[in-house]
Protein backbone atom coordinates (compact mmCIF):
# COMPACT_ATOMS: atom_id res chain seq x y z
CA UNK A 1 0.00 0.00 0.00
CA UNK A 2 1.43 3.36 -1.07
CA UNK A 3 0.25 5.80 1.59
CA UNK A 4 1.31 8.79 -0.51
CA UNK A 5 -1.43 8.24 -3.09
CA UNK A 6 -5.07 9.29 -2.83
CA UNK A 7 -7.46 6.36 -2.58
CA UNK A 8 -11.15 5.80 -3.22
CA UNK A 9 -13.61 2.96 -2.62
CA UNK A 10 -17.27 2.18 -2.06
CA UNK A 11 -17.85 2.28 1.71
CA UNK A 12 -21.39 0.87 1.75
CA UNK A 13 -22.84 -2.49 0.77
CA UNK A 14 -24.11 -2.69 -2.83
CA UNK A 15 -27.83 -2.75 -3.46
CA UNK A 16 -28.97 -0.09 -1.01
CA UNK A 17 -30.88 3.09 -1.76
CA UNK A 18 -27.79 5.18 -0.97
CA UNK A 19 -24.14 4.47 -1.70
CA UNK A 20 -21.19 6.29 -0.13
CA UNK A 21 -17.80 6.55 -1.83
CA UNK A 22 -14.83 7.45 0.34
CA UNK A 23 -11.86 9.44 -0.96
CA UNK A 24 -8.78 9.95 1.23
CA UNK A 25 -5.32 11.40 0.70
CA UNK A 26 -3.46 14.63 0.05
CA UNK A 27 -5.38 15.30 -3.20
CA UNK A 28 -8.80 14.03 -2.04
CA UNK A 29 -10.53 17.42 -2.10
CA UNK A 30 -8.79 18.53 -5.31
CA UNK A 31 -9.75 15.35 -7.20
CA UNK A 32 -13.34 15.43 -5.96
CA UNK A 33 -13.51 19.08 -6.96
CA UNK A 34 -12.69 18.09 -10.57
CA UNK A 35 -15.86 16.00 -10.96
CA UNK A 36 -18.20 18.06 -8.71
CA UNK A 37 -20.32 20.89 -10.04
CA UNK A 38 -19.42 23.26 -7.18
CA UNK A 39 -16.00 24.37 -5.99
CA UNK A 40 -14.73 22.66 -2.84
CA UNK A 41 -11.36 24.46 -2.67
CA UNK A 42 -12.52 26.80 0.08
CA UNK A 43 -14.91 24.35 1.77
CA UNK A 44 -14.53 24.14 5.52
CA UNK A 45 -13.97 20.84 7.32
CA UNK A 46 -17.05 18.87 8.44
CA UNK A 47 -19.34 20.55 5.90
CA UNK A 48 -21.77 18.99 3.41
CA UNK A 49 -22.33 20.32 -0.12
CA UNK A 50 -25.13 19.57 -2.60
CA UNK A 51 -24.37 19.39 -6.30
CA UNK A 52 -23.85 17.15 -9.32
CA UNK A 53 -21.18 14.68 -10.37
CA UNK A 54 -20.30 15.32 -14.03
CA UNK A 55 -18.19 13.37 -16.50
CA UNK A 56 -15.53 14.86 -18.81
CA UNK A 57 -18.18 15.86 -21.36
CA UNK A 58 -20.23 17.70 -18.76
CA UNK A 59 -22.95 15.04 -18.55
CA UNK A 60 -24.59 14.70 -15.13
CA UNK A 61 -24.04 11.29 -13.53
CA UNK A 62 -26.00 11.94 -10.34
CA UNK A 63 -27.19 14.51 -7.82
CA UNK A 64 -25.04 13.99 -4.73
CA UNK A 65 -24.00 15.24 -1.32
CA UNK A 66 -20.26 15.68 -0.74
CA UNK A 67 -18.95 15.76 2.85
CA UNK A 68 -15.57 17.44 3.30
CA UNK A 69 -13.10 16.53 6.05
CA UNK A 70 -9.78 18.34 6.29
CA UNK A 71 -6.72 16.83 7.99
CA UNK A 72 -6.35 15.93 10.77
CA UNK A 73 -10.09 15.98 11.48
CA UNK A 74 -11.07 12.90 9.51
CA UNK A 75 -11.22 9.14 10.02
CA UNK A 76 -7.83 8.62 8.36
CA UNK A 77 -6.25 11.85 9.58
CA UNK A 78 -5.89 12.95 5.94
CA UNK A 79 -7.94 15.25 3.72
CA UNK A 80 -11.03 13.23 2.87
CA UNK A 81 -14.37 13.46 1.11
CA UNK A 82 -17.41 11.21 1.18
CA UNK A 83 -19.70 11.26 -1.87
CA UNK A 84 -23.28 10.17 -1.10
CA UNK A 85 -24.93 8.94 -4.31
CA UNK A 86 -28.02 6.99 -5.24
CA UNK A 87 -27.35 3.27 -4.83
CA UNK A 88 -27.37 2.34 -8.53
CA UNK A 89 -24.47 0.04 -9.39
CA UNK A 90 -23.95 1.98 -12.61
CA UNK A 91 -23.80 5.35 -10.83
CA UNK A 92 -21.40 4.12 -8.15
CA UNK A 93 -19.05 2.43 -10.62
CA UNK A 94 -19.12 5.50 -12.88
CA UNK A 95 -18.21 7.86 -10.01
CA UNK A 96 -15.34 5.59 -8.93
CA UNK A 97 -14.18 5.41 -12.55
CA UNK A 98 -14.14 9.24 -12.77
CA UNK A 99 -12.16 9.49 -9.51
CA UNK A 100 -9.56 7.02 -10.78
CA UNK A 101 -9.29 8.86 -14.12
CA UNK A 102 -8.55 12.04 -12.18
CA UNK A 103 -5.78 10.59 -10.02
CA UNK A 104 -7.22 8.27 -7.39
CA UNK A 105 -6.25 4.66 -6.78
CA UNK A 106 -8.70 1.92 -5.77
CA UNK A 107 -8.28 1.33 -2.02
CA UNK A 108 -7.07 -2.03 -0.74
CA UNK A 109 -8.96 -3.92 2.03
CA UNK A 110 -8.49 -2.14 5.35
CA UNK A 111 -6.44 0.69 3.85
CA UNK A 112 -8.52 3.50 5.38
CA UNK A 113 -8.15 2.05 8.87
CA UNK A 114 -4.45 1.34 8.28
CA UNK A 115 -3.93 4.99 7.37
CA UNK A 116 -5.84 5.98 10.52
CA UNK A 117 -3.37 3.86 12.52
CA UNK A 118 -0.29 5.19 10.71
CA UNK A 119 -1.50 8.77 11.19
CA UNK A 120 -2.01 8.29 14.94
CA UNK A 121 -5.81 8.42 14.91
CA UNK A 122 -5.97 5.08 16.74
CA UNK A 123 -3.61 2.39 17.98
CA UNK A 124 -3.42 -1.09 16.51
CA UNK A 125 -5.79 -2.74 18.99
CA UNK A 126 -8.39 -0.04 18.29
CA UNK A 127 -7.94 -0.55 14.56
CA UNK A 128 -8.58 -4.28 15.00
CA UNK A 129 -11.68 -3.41 17.02
CA UNK A 130 -13.11 -1.73 13.91
CA UNK A 131 -13.12 -5.09 12.12
CA UNK A 132 -14.60 -6.78 15.21
CA UNK A 133 -17.34 -4.14 15.39
CA UNK A 134 -18.29 -4.72 11.75
CA UNK A 135 -18.34 -8.48 12.33
CA UNK A 136 -20.23 -8.30 15.66
CA UNK A 137 -23.15 -10.72 15.46
CA UNK A 138 -24.59 -10.29 18.96
CA UNK A 139 -24.92 -7.79 21.78
CA UNK A 140 -22.01 -9.18 23.78
CA UNK A 141 -19.44 -9.02 20.94
CA UNK A 142 -20.72 -5.53 20.05
CA UNK A 143 -20.07 -4.32 23.61
CA UNK A 144 -16.58 -5.85 23.67
CA UNK A 145 -15.67 -4.30 20.31
CA UNK A 146 -16.99 -0.89 21.39
CA UNK A 147 -15.02 -1.08 24.64
CA UNK A 148 -11.82 -1.86 22.72
CA UNK A 149 -12.52 0.84 20.12
CA UNK A 150 -12.94 3.42 22.90
CA UNK A 151 -9.45 2.53 24.12
CA UNK A 152 -10.29 0.65 27.33
CA UNK A 153 -7.93 -2.21 26.44
CA UNK A 154 -5.24 0.23 25.30
CA UNK A 155 -5.53 2.19 28.55
CA UNK A 156 -5.21 -1.03 30.55
CA UNK A 157 -2.02 -1.95 28.69
CA UNK A 158 -0.66 1.59 29.05
CA UNK A 159 -1.07 1.39 32.82
CA UNK A 160 0.71 -1.98 32.92
CA UNK A 161 3.57 -0.59 30.83
CA UNK A 162 3.88 2.47 33.09
CA UNK A 163 4.19 0.21 36.12
CA UNK A 164 6.79 -1.93 34.36
CA UNK A 165 8.74 1.18 33.37
CA UNK A 166 8.67 2.31 36.99
CA UNK A 167 10.33 -0.93 38.09
CA UNK A 168 12.83 -0.78 35.22
CA UNK A 169 13.76 2.83 35.97
CA UNK A 170 14.47 2.07 39.62
CA UNK A 171 16.63 -0.93 38.78
CA UNK A 172 18.58 0.88 36.06
CA UNK A 173 19.13 3.85 38.36
CA UNK A 174 20.86 1.47 40.74
CA UNK A 175 23.16 0.36 37.93
CA UNK A 176 24.32 3.95 37.43
CA UNK A 177 25.43 4.04 41.08
CA UNK A 178 26.58 0.41 41.35
CA UNK A 179 30.07 1.47 42.42
CA UNK A 180 28.59 3.35 45.40
CA UNK A 181 26.52 0.38 46.65
CA UNK A 182 23.29 2.44 46.64
CA UNK A 183 19.86 0.71 46.62
CA UNK A 184 17.06 2.81 45.16
CA UNK A 185 14.57 -0.03 44.84
CA UNK A 186 13.03 -1.94 47.72
CA UNK A 187 13.02 -5.53 46.43
CA UNK A 188 9.95 -6.45 48.49
CA UNK A 189 7.96 -3.54 47.05
CA UNK A 190 9.12 -4.43 43.52
CA UNK A 191 8.01 -8.01 44.09
CA UNK A 192 4.56 -6.88 45.22
CA UNK A 193 4.22 -4.65 42.17
CA UNK A 194 5.46 -7.37 39.79
CA UNK A 195 2.92 -9.83 41.23
CA UNK A 196 0.13 -7.28 40.78
CA UNK A 197 1.13 -6.82 37.14
CA UNK A 198 1.29 -10.57 36.60
CA UNK A 199 -2.16 -11.05 38.17
CA UNK A 200 -3.69 -8.52 35.78
CA UNK A 201 -1.95 -10.03 32.75
CA UNK A 202 -3.19 -13.47 33.83
CA UNK A 203 -6.76 -12.19 34.20
CA UNK A 204 -6.64 -10.67 30.71
CA UNK A 205 -5.19 -13.90 29.30
CA UNK A 206 -7.91 -16.03 30.90
CA UNK A 207 -10.60 -13.73 29.53
CA UNK A 208 -9.71 -14.98 26.02
CA UNK A 209 -11.64 -18.19 26.68
CA UNK A 210 -14.80 -16.14 27.28
CA UNK A 211 -14.02 -13.79 24.41
CA UNK A 212 -13.45 -16.61 21.95
CA UNK A 213 -16.70 -18.31 23.00
CA UNK A 214 -18.65 -15.08 22.54
CA UNK A 215 -17.06 -14.43 19.16
CA UNK A 216 -17.43 -17.92 17.67
CA UNK A 217 -20.54 -19.06 19.54
CA UNK A 218 -20.69 -21.35 22.57
CA UNK A 219 -20.88 -24.95 21.29
CA UNK A 220 -23.86 -26.96 22.57
CA UNK A 221 -24.19 -30.63 21.53
CA UNK A 222 -27.59 -32.34 21.52
CA UNK A 223 -27.16 -36.05 22.16
CA UNK A 224 -29.43 -39.01 22.85
CA UNK A 225 -30.81 -42.21 21.38
CA UNK A 226 -32.32 -42.37 17.91
CA UNK A 227 -35.82 -40.94 17.45
CA UNK A 228 -35.72 -39.17 20.81
CA UNK A 229 -36.42 -35.78 19.21
CA UNK A 230 -32.95 -34.24 18.81
CA UNK A 231 -33.62 -32.83 15.33
CA UNK A 232 -37.02 -31.53 16.42
CA UNK A 233 -35.36 -29.76 19.36
CA UNK A 234 -32.67 -28.28 17.10
CA UNK A 235 -35.33 -26.91 14.75
CA UNK A 236 -37.27 -25.50 17.71
CA UNK A 237 -34.21 -23.76 19.17
CA UNK A 238 -33.19 -22.33 15.78
CA UNK A 239 -36.72 -21.35 14.80
CA UNK A 240 -36.42 -23.04 11.41
CA UNK A 241 -36.52 -26.50 9.82
CA UNK A 242 -32.77 -27.06 9.69
CA UNK A 243 -32.78 -30.82 10.26
CA UNK A 244 -34.96 -33.55 8.76
CA UNK A 245 -37.47 -34.94 11.25
CA UNK A 246 -38.74 -38.50 10.87
CA UNK A 247 -40.07 -41.38 12.94
CA UNK A 248 -37.53 -43.64 11.21
CA UNK A 249 -34.59 -44.50 13.46
CA UNK A 250 -31.18 -43.26 12.34
CA UNK A 251 -32.43 -40.39 10.15
CA UNK A 252 -29.61 -38.07 11.28
CA UNK A 253 -26.39 -39.67 10.07
CA UNK A 254 -24.14 -36.63 10.12
CA UNK A 255 -23.54 -33.64 12.35
CA UNK A 256 -25.76 -30.59 11.71
CA UNK A 257 -24.76 -27.19 13.14
CA UNK A 258 -26.24 -23.71 13.26
CA UNK A 259 -26.27 -20.71 15.58
CA UNK A 260 -28.89 -18.71 17.40
CA UNK A 261 -28.87 -16.11 20.16
CA UNK A 262 -30.05 -16.42 23.75
CA UNK A 263 -30.01 -13.24 25.85
CA UNK A 264 -27.68 -11.53 23.38
CA UNK A 265 -25.12 -14.38 23.34
CA UNK A 266 -24.52 -16.64 20.33
CA UNK A 267 -24.81 -20.40 20.88
CA UNK A 268 -23.73 -22.93 18.26
CA UNK A 269 -26.09 -25.92 18.45
CA UNK A 270 -24.91 -29.28 17.15
CA UNK A 271 -27.42 -31.99 16.28
CA UNK A 272 -25.74 -35.38 16.36
CA UNK A 273 -26.47 -38.88 15.15
CA UNK A 274 -28.52 -41.00 17.56
CA UNK A 275 -26.49 -43.14 19.93
CA UNK A 276 -27.24 -46.83 19.42
CA UNK A 277 -25.62 -50.07 18.31
CA UNK A 278 -25.95 -50.45 14.55
CA UNK A 279 -24.46 -52.44 11.67
CA UNK A 280 -25.05 -49.57 9.20
CA UNK A 281 -21.58 -48.29 8.23
CA UNK A 282 -22.80 -44.78 7.38
CA UNK A 283 -24.69 -44.46 10.65
CA UNK A 284 -21.62 -45.75 12.52
CA UNK A 285 -19.55 -42.96 10.99
CA UNK A 286 -22.18 -40.44 12.19
CA UNK A 287 -22.01 -41.86 15.71
CA UNK A 288 -18.20 -41.60 15.67
CA UNK A 289 -18.53 -37.94 14.70
CA UNK A 290 -20.98 -37.48 17.56
CA UNK A 291 -18.32 -38.54 20.05
CA UNK A 292 -15.78 -36.19 18.44
CA UNK A 293 -18.23 -33.30 18.70
CA UNK A 294 -18.71 -34.06 22.39
CA UNK A 295 -15.05 -33.11 22.87
CA UNK A 296 -15.62 -29.73 21.20
CA UNK A 297 -18.84 -28.85 23.06
CA UNK A 298 -18.96 -26.79 26.24
CA UNK A 299 -22.56 -27.71 27.07
CA UNK A 300 -24.26 -31.08 26.47
CA UNK A 301 -28.03 -31.50 26.15
CA UNK A 302 -28.83 -35.16 26.88
CA UNK A 303 -32.28 -35.75 25.45
CA UNK A 304 -34.31 -38.67 26.85
CA UNK A 305 -37.86 -39.92 26.37
CA UNK A 306 -37.63 -43.02 28.55
CA UNK A 307 -35.81 -43.94 31.73
CA UNK A 308 -32.12 -44.51 30.86
CA UNK A 309 -30.44 -47.75 31.79
CA UNK A 310 -27.52 -47.96 34.18
CA UNK A 311 -25.24 -48.63 31.20
CA UNK A 312 -26.51 -45.52 29.41
CA UNK A 313 -26.00 -43.39 32.53
CA UNK A 314 -22.42 -44.61 32.96
CA UNK A 315 -21.60 -44.02 29.29
CA UNK A 316 -22.95 -40.46 29.32
CA UNK A 317 -21.20 -39.77 32.61
CA UNK A 318 -17.84 -40.91 31.23
CA UNK A 319 -18.24 -38.97 27.97
CA UNK A 320 -19.32 -35.68 29.61
CA UNK A 321 -17.22 -35.63 32.79
CA UNK A 322 -15.70 -32.21 32.04
CA UNK A 323 -18.80 -30.69 30.39
CA UNK A 324 -21.89 -28.84 31.58
CA UNK A 325 -24.57 -31.53 31.29
CA UNK A 326 -28.26 -30.61 31.03
CA UNK A 327 -30.66 -33.56 31.06
CA UNK A 328 -33.77 -32.84 29.01
CA UNK A 329 -36.89 -35.02 29.22
CA UNK A 330 -38.72 -34.72 25.88
CA UNK A 331 -42.23 -35.68 24.69
CA UNK A 332 -44.08 -34.64 27.85
CA UNK A 333 -47.06 -34.11 25.56
CA UNK A 334 -47.44 -37.88 25.38
CA UNK A 335 -48.78 -40.10 28.12
CA UNK A 336 -45.79 -41.56 29.86
CA UNK A 337 -44.47 -41.96 33.41
CA UNK A 338 -43.21 -38.66 34.83
CA UNK A 339 -39.86 -38.20 36.49
CA UNK A 340 -37.70 -40.23 34.14
CA UNK A 341 -34.63 -38.60 35.64
CA UNK A 342 -34.17 -36.39 38.73
CA UNK A 343 -33.69 -32.67 38.02
CA UNK A 344 -34.34 -33.03 34.28
CA UNK A 345 -35.94 -30.18 32.34
CA UNK A 346 -39.24 -31.42 30.96
CA UNK A 347 -40.16 -30.17 27.47
CA UNK A 348 -42.11 -30.91 24.35
CA UNK A 349 -39.86 -30.09 21.42
CA UNK A 350 -42.77 -30.76 19.07
CA UNK A 351 -45.08 -28.16 20.65
CA UNK A 352 -42.45 -25.83 22.18
CA UNK A 353 -43.48 -26.47 25.79
CA UNK A 354 -40.92 -25.14 28.33
CA UNK A 355 -38.37 -24.26 25.62
CA UNK A 356 -37.90 -20.89 27.35
CA UNK A 357 -36.97 -22.76 30.56
CA UNK A 358 -34.43 -24.82 28.63
CA UNK A 359 -32.95 -21.71 27.01
CA UNK A 360 -32.54 -20.11 30.45
CA UNK A 361 -30.73 -23.23 31.67
CA UNK A 362 -28.43 -23.19 28.63
CA UNK A 363 -27.58 -19.52 29.18
CA UNK A 364 -26.90 -20.13 32.87
CA UNK A 365 -24.67 -23.13 32.07
CA UNK A 366 -22.53 -20.97 29.76
CA UNK A 367 -21.22 -19.02 32.79
CA UNK A 368 -20.87 -15.94 30.60
CA UNK A 369 -20.42 -12.89 32.84
CA UNK A 370 -22.56 -9.84 32.27
CA UNK A 371 -20.70 -7.65 29.79
CA UNK A 372 -20.56 -3.94 30.60
CA UNK A 373 -19.50 -1.12 28.32
CA UNK A 374 -16.09 -0.68 30.00
CA UNK A 375 -15.19 -4.35 30.46
CA UNK A 376 -11.94 -5.54 28.88
CA UNK A 377 -12.25 -9.04 27.40
CA UNK A 378 -9.65 -10.39 24.99
CA UNK A 379 -11.10 -11.80 21.74
CA UNK A 380 -8.12 -11.52 19.42
CA UNK A 381 -5.71 -14.47 19.06
CA UNK A 382 -2.78 -12.09 18.40
CA UNK A 383 -3.45 -10.28 21.67
CA UNK A 384 -3.79 -13.59 23.50
CA UNK A 385 -0.43 -14.80 22.22
CA UNK A 386 1.27 -11.55 23.24
CA UNK A 387 -0.27 -11.69 26.72
CA UNK A 388 0.97 -15.26 27.21
CA UNK A 389 4.49 -14.22 26.25
CA UNK A 390 4.36 -11.18 28.52
CA UNK A 391 3.24 -13.46 31.38
CA UNK A 392 6.33 -15.62 30.79
CA UNK A 393 8.56 -12.52 30.95
CA UNK A 394 7.07 -11.10 34.15
CA UNK A 395 7.18 -14.58 35.70
CA UNK A 396 10.94 -14.62 35.11
CA UNK A 397 11.16 -11.20 36.80
CA UNK A 398 9.26 -12.49 39.84
CA UNK A 399 11.50 -15.55 40.01
CA UNK A 400 14.56 -13.33 39.70
CA UNK A 401 13.41 -11.07 42.53
CA UNK A 402 12.79 -14.09 44.75
CA UNK A 403 16.30 -15.45 44.24
CA UNK A 404 18.02 -12.06 44.41
CA UNK A 405 19.02 -11.75 40.75
CA UNK A 406 21.00 -8.65 39.80
CA UNK A 407 19.23 -5.57 38.46
CA UNK A 408 20.75 -5.76 34.98
CA UNK A 409 19.36 -9.27 34.43
CA UNK A 410 15.95 -8.29 35.82
CA UNK A 411 15.83 -5.26 33.53
CA UNK A 412 16.28 -7.45 30.48
CA UNK A 413 13.11 -9.45 31.22
CA UNK A 414 11.22 -6.30 32.22
CA UNK A 415 12.04 -4.64 28.91
CA UNK A 416 11.02 -7.80 27.09
CA UNK A 417 7.62 -7.66 28.80
CA UNK A 418 7.23 -3.96 27.94
CA UNK A 419 8.12 -4.64 24.31
CA UNK A 420 5.60 -7.48 24.02
CA UNK A 421 2.74 -5.41 25.46
CA UNK A 422 3.67 -2.63 23.02
CA UNK A 423 3.17 -5.07 20.13
CA UNK A 424 -0.55 -5.24 20.93
CA UNK A 425 -1.15 -1.51 20.47
CA UNK A 426 1.41 -1.18 17.68
CA UNK A 427 4.01 0.87 19.52
CA UNK A 428 6.79 -1.46 18.38
CA UNK A 429 5.23 -2.68 15.13
CA UNK A 430 7.21 -1.51 12.13
CA UNK A 431 7.07 -4.34 9.57
CA UNK A 432 4.76 -4.25 6.59
CA UNK A 433 4.25 -7.99 6.97
CA UNK A 434 2.55 -7.64 10.37
CA UNK A 435 0.40 -4.71 9.29
CA UNK A 436 -0.51 -6.38 6.01
CA UNK A 437 -1.61 -9.53 7.82
CA UNK A 438 -3.88 -7.56 10.16
CA UNK A 439 -5.53 -5.21 7.67
CA UNK A 440 -5.92 -7.72 4.84
CA UNK A 441 -8.87 -9.22 6.74
CA UNK A 442 -10.83 -5.95 6.58
CA UNK A 443 -13.47 -5.24 3.95
CA UNK A 444 -12.76 -2.77 1.14
CA UNK A 445 -13.94 0.72 2.08
CA UNK A 446 -12.90 0.36 5.71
Amino acid sequence: MNVETTICALATAPGGAIGIIRVSGADAITITDKIFSKSLSAAKSQTVHYGEIKDADGNTIDDVLVSVFRAPHSYTGEDSTEISCHGSRYILSKVIELLILNGCRQAMPGEYTQRAFLNGKMDLSQAEAVADLIAASNQATHKIAMSQLRGNFSNELAELRNQLLKITSMLELELDFSDQDVNFADRNQLLILANQIDNRITTLTHSFETGKALKEGIPVAIIGKTNVGKSTLLNRLLGEDKAIVSNIHGTTRDVIEDTTQINGVTFRFIDTAGLRHTDDEIEQLGIERTYRKLDEATIILWLIDSAPTTEEKEEIKSKTADKKLIIVENKIDKEQPSGLYPDSIKISAKFGTNIDTLESAIYKASDIPEINANDVIVTNARHYDALKRSHESISRVIEGLNIGLSGDLLSEDLRDCIHILAEIVGGEVTTDEVLGNIFSHFCIGK
